[in-house]
Formats: structure tokens, C-alpha cells, sequence
């Protein structure tokens, strides 16, 4: 599909090498099409990373996307270029008019602290309430997922004897759903997550409806407000290599971590890892795209509400 994307973006060369059609502002323009608008809020440490990761996944598509980069204003990214942010980011305060298609908001580092203690948790409390009115959709992925299923619904956190780390095998509580369409009775997830969220809290919660779920990583899609809003624990947008790339960050701080289950060849730290994720992630998010997206929104933008 074409994706219009800022120029310049680092993402845009990766995605060009494999066979991605990106245009720029200029050529979208010219095209007798509205593109849907999709605005990511970024949250992890490595931008310019996760950036290309969720520009991927949304290639799949037949659609036009317009994507749209948000930042924190109370929070400076200590791992991404300060002239990176200027060009392609913007903050809410200069968004907050405007109206979206869809919108993803990613994880963050910050799990092991209180909801209450996070720098930037009043902002991101606002951006959550402004969601509801100005986006057709929301997809919330790793700790957006489980601030928002807090700041919505009251659902708590629980911290976990040991880090949820590897790939793990999933079911479908719907598979008939729209946005399992495609899905094998069995797919795999990647996590990696400090903290959890209970079944038993999201079957108490009417409004939600527990879409998918884990034997050994627990629950990993809720929906709320039939479709406008998905909370997603895993990484299901991680490439390859990014599992491996934490692992070896955390051995060399010193830190006593297992290997990630299920990720290398054979469980062997020494061998490439297996990807096994990539089908169901494509699945995921163009099935987000069609069905609560563009079967959805209005096509007078102004009329998201």
C-alpha cells in the first residue's frame, strides 16, 4: 500500500530496501484519495526503531495511510536524537485539534513505577480522554495497554515473580471475530513485561471483553467500546532481532535474566532466533486497519467524534 510519510524519515529508506511503497506529502497530495490518519504516540526509548517496526506492519494494507507523529511535552527521550524529535514529532498541545482515523500508542519503559509516580502520567491521562472523542479507533500496545485498562476501567497492575520474556503461544476466546480473520486456531506472540493484568478483573468489568488470551502469558487482547478501543499486552510489531538485542542490554548491565523462551533456534542463546510471530502480527494490524478503522470512520474526518 502507499504510505505517506514525512520526508526524511529514517524508516523510509529501511522500508524501501524491502519493497515497501512510501511516498511522500507532495506525491499523496495529488492523489484524488483521502488517506486514513493515523497518529502514533511513541513512547519507547529507541524511536527511530519502533517507528520502522509499526511502519511495517501498517504496509500491509491496500489503504492510504497519512501517519502522524506524537510526543510527550513533559518528557525528553534520552536515546533519540534531539533534531529527530523537532522534525517529525509534534507534541499533543499542537494535535489536540486535530481528528484521527486511528491511532496506536506504544509501550514505555516505565512499568516498575506507579501509574501515579510516571512523570508524564497527567498528560498521558489527557491524550487517553482525548482518544475517545477525536480517534475512530485506538490501539494500545505492552504498558499504554495496561495504563489505559487503569485509567478507564480500574484495572490494576500485578507485578511477576520473574520478567515475561519470549515467545509465546496464543488463543483466540473469538476466532470468529473480525479481527482474527486469517488466524490459525494457534498463533505466537512476543512479550517482555515486568507486570500483568488478571483475568478475573476483565470478566468483571462488563464493558470489556477479553478477545485473547495465554496459558503461559495470560491475557493479551481486551476490547472496549466494541472496536474504538484494543489494549494489547505483547509485541506483536517486534522485529527479528529485538528480543536478542534486549537480552544482550540486560547481560551486559549485570542483571541475572533467562534467555527468552521460545525465541532462539532450539533454545540456544548461541543460534539466530526463530521467527514465528510475523504472520499473525501482519494479520493483527491490517485487520485493525479494515475492520475498526476504515469500515468505520466517517469519510468527512471532522465527523470522528
Amino acid at each position: 500500500m502507499p504510505l505517506n510519510l514525512p520526508p526524511q524519515l529514517p524508516a523510509i529508506d529501511i522500508l524501501k530496501k524491502e519493497n515497501i511503497f512510501v511516498m511522500d506529502e507532495g506525491r499523496a497530495s495529488t492523489q484524488d484519495i483521502r488517506p486514513l490518519r493515523i497518529v502514533v504516540l511513541n513512547l519507547m526509548p529507541i524511536k527511530i526503531t519502533t517507528e520502522t517496526d509499526l511502519i511495517r506492519l501498517l504496509s500491509n494494507s491496500p489503504l492510504q495511510l497519512e501517519i502522524k507523529l506524537m510526543k510527550i511535552k513533559s518528557h525528553t527521550p534520552k536515546n533519540t536524537p534531539v533534531e529527530h524529535m523537532k522534525a517529525f514529532y509534534k507534541t499533543f498541545e499542537r494535535m489536540r485539534n486535530e481528528k484521527f482515523d486511528g491511532m496506536i500508542i506504544t509501550g514505555a519503559p516505565v512499568e516498575h513505577l506507579d501509574y501515579e509516580d510516571v512523570t508524564y502520567w497527567e498528560e498521558i491521562k489527557e491524550i487517553f480522554d482525548w482518544s475517545r472523542t477525536h480517534v475512530t479507533s485506538t490501539l494500545f500496545i505492552c504498558w499504554a495497554a495496561q495504563a489505559g485498562l487503569y485509567h478507564q476501567y480500574g484495572i490494576p497492575k500485578y507485578n511477576l515473580p520473574e520478567k515475561k520474556f519470549g515467545i509465546f503461544k496464543h488463543r483466540a476466546n473469538q476466532p470468529e471475530y473480525p479481527l482474527f480473520r486469517g488466524f490459525d486456531d494457534e498463533f505466537f506472540v512476543p512479550h517482555s513485561r515486568n507486570t500483568e493484568i488478571r483475568r478475573e478483573d476483565i470478566l468483571n468489568k462488563p464493558e470489556l471483553t477479553l478477545l485473547a488470551e495465554s496459558d503461559e502469558a495470560g491475557v493479551y487482547i481486551v476490547m472496549g467500546r466494541n472496536g474504538r478501543e484494543f489494549y494489547v499486552t505483547g509485541h506483536s510489531e517486534y522485529a527479528p532481532d529485538t528480543l536478542h538485542k534486549e537480552y544482550t542490554r540486560d547481560l551486559d548491565k549485570g542483571l541475572n535474566i533467562a534467555a527468552p523462551c521460545n525465541y532462539y533456534t532450539d533454545n540456544d542463546p548461541a543460534k539466530q532466533p526463530l521467527v514465528r510471530w510475523r504472520g499473525h502480527a501482519n494479520l493483527l494490524f491490517s485487520n485493525w486497519l479494515n475492520y475498526f478503522v476504515y469500515q468505520e470512520t466517517p469519510y468527512d474526518i471532522s465527523q470522528v467524534h
